[in-house]
C-alpha cells in the first residue's frame, strides 16, 4: 500500500511510517493522538504557506485583498478535498467500521488526508518535496482562480489599460451620495485626463468605484454584458497589443 501511495504522490517516503500515519482516520485509531488529526493541522499551515509565497511571487500586481480571495478558494476544504479524490487517497484510508460503513466519505475527510499527507511529505523530507506536491496539485487552480479575480476586479484591469493606451491613470470621482448613515449609496464616476465616463451607484464606495470602472471599460470596448448579466473583459495587454 505505502509503495502505491507513494507512486501516487510522486515521492518516496524514507519514514513510511508517517505516510501510515497521515492516511489513519481517529476512526480507525486506537487512540486519536495515532490518528491524522495532529498532521492535519500541520498540513494546513504547510499549505497556507507554500501558497501564500507562491501567490506572493506568481502576481506582484495584485493587491492584499485578490490574494487572500484567490489563496481562500485554493486551501478551502472544497478543494482539497477534490483534490484527494483526485488522488483516489479515500479508497487507501485506514477508516473504522463506523465510517468504512458509510456510504460516502465526507468533504471534511477527504480534505483532512491531503493536509495530512502535505504534513507527511514536509516531517519526512522538509519543505521542497512539500512545495514541490503541493504546487503539482493546485497550480492549474491557481492559476484559473487568478484568471478569475482579475476579471471581476474592473479596477486593475482599467489601470492596466490606462498605463499603457491613455496619457494618465483613472482617478474615482465621488458625484453624489444618498441615504442615512446606516444604509448609504453612492455615485461613483472614472475621469482620466479630464473625460468622465459614466456613472454608477452601489451600497459601498469600493463597491461603486468597481462598477465605475466597468462602465468605463464598456465605453472603451473592453467589457461586454451578456443577456444573463455575465461580463466579459478584453485582455488589456492583448487591446493594448491590437492597438500598436
Amino acid at each position: 500500500m505505502c509503495n502505491q501511495l507513494a507512486d501516487i504522490l510522486d515521492y518516496q517516503f524514507t519514514r513510511p511510517e508517517l505516510l501510515d500515519g497521515a492516511m489513519t482516520h481517529a476512526s480507525g485509531a486506537d487512540h486519536r493522538l495515532q490518528s491524522n488529526e495532529r498532521m492535519e493541522f500541520l498540513g494546513d499551515a504547510v499549505l497556507g504557506y507554500v501558497v501564500c509565497s507562491y501567490l506572493y511571487r506568481t502576481f506582484p500586481d495584485l493587491m492584499e485583498g485578490e490574494l487572500t480571495k484567490i489563496k481562500s478558494s485554493v486551501v478551502s476544504r472544497k478543494t482539497c478535498a477534490q483534490i484527494s479524490q483526485s488522488l483516489g487517497l479515500g479508497s487507501m484510508m485506514n477508516l473504522g467500521k463506523g465510517m468504512s460503513g458509510r456510504p460516502s466519505i465526507p468533504e471534511s475527510v477527504w480534505a483532512a488526508v491531503f493536509e495530512s499527507v502535505i504534513a507527511a511529505i514536509y516531517l519526512d523530507g522538509g519543505i521542497e518535496p512539500a512545495e514541490r506536491f503541493i504546487l503539482k496539485q493546485v497550480r492549474d487552480i491557481i492559476d484559473e482562480t487568478a484568471e478569475c479575480t482579475h476579471q471581476e476586479n474592473f479596477k486593475s484591469v482599467l489601470q492596466h489599460y490606462a498605463q499603457k493606451n491613455m496619457p494618465s491613470n483613472p482617478t474615482y470621482v465621488l458625484l453624489d451620495e444618498k441615504g442615512p448613515d446606516h444604509a448609504k449609496a453612492f455615485e461613483v464616476c472614472v475621469q482620466i485626463e479630464g473625460r468622465r465616463f459614466g456613472s454608477a451607484w452601489a451600497k459601498s464606495k469600493k463597491e461603486a468605484e468597481q462598477e465605475a470602472a466597468l462602465q468605463a471599460l464598456r465605453e472603451l470596448n473592453l467589457a461586454a454584458t451578456a443577456d444573463d448579466g455575465s461580463v466579459s473583459v478584453r485582455d488589456p495587454l492583448a487591446s493594448s497589443d491590437e492597438s500598436a
